[in-house]
């Protein structure tokens, strides 16, 4: 959705630097960082992006019986949805407690139960199958997970496709890419870093598009 993703642009949540690429903790060096939390200081903008969700998940999950949230910033968009939705919600830790009743789903959900995992972003998808993973063992179906935006990388789409699970967002790069070269922010030959980029993060050479 063009709208997001110029929302995004708009409060800053996308940020864009071909010529001084910023580091992600893995080490990979990125013309491009996204940082959706920002969404939640904007309400005006939150409320789009929750609504744009909501739309998301009744019109490709109309069975939808529960929305869970990885933690921990799928928590509060989850939280709202599932207001919005009528829903019962709940959220997913990276991993089990190591104290109480170690519990890594929070909620009560019967075994069965059809679910919707929410995320912020998508990168390489790892984080987020891992969640949807730990929500099959506990029994539920999960339907998807739903991000508010994909970086659209090669490997995200590989590792959802060899998981067996589906993924989906309201926008992603190509979207957010054309938008950004028709307000000028970027140039032809920036378009052409950050696309050589998307091909492959781990590969330097982009940088010397």
């Amino acid at each position: 959705m063009k709208e997001i993703a110029g929302l995004l642009l708009d409060i800053g949540a996308v940020s864009l630097s071909p010529k001084a690429p910023f580091t992600w903790a893995s080490g990979i060096k990125s013309p491009i960082y996204c940082d959706n939390r920002l969404v939640l200081s904007y309400p005006l903008e939150r409320r789009q992006v929750e609504e744009a969700l909501v739309r998301h998940v009744k019109g490709t999950y109309p069975q939808a019986q529960a929305i869970l949230g990885t933690a921990t910033a799928g928590i509060p968009h989850a939280s709202i949805m599932a207001w919005e939705m009528g829903l019962p919600t709940g959220f997913i830790r990276s991993k089990a407690k190591d104290h109480g009743r170690g519990k890594q789903i929070e909620g009560d959900f019967k075994p069965g139960t059809k679910v919707v995992v929410v995320e912020d972003l998508l990168s390489t998808g790892g984080s987020s199958i891992a969640a949807a993973q730990a929500a099959q063992k506990a029994g539920l179906e999960v339907l998807g997970v739903v991000a508010i935006f994909s970086y659209g990388l090669p490997a995200c789409e590989d590792n959802f496709r060899e998981a067996g699970l589906a993924a989906s967002s309201l926008t992603h790069y190509e979207e957010l890419m054309d938008l950004a070269l028709e307000r000028d922010l970027i140039g032809q030959e920036d378009l052409d870093k950050l696309r050589a980029w998307r091909k492959d993060p781990k590969d330097p050479s982009w940088m010397d598009q």
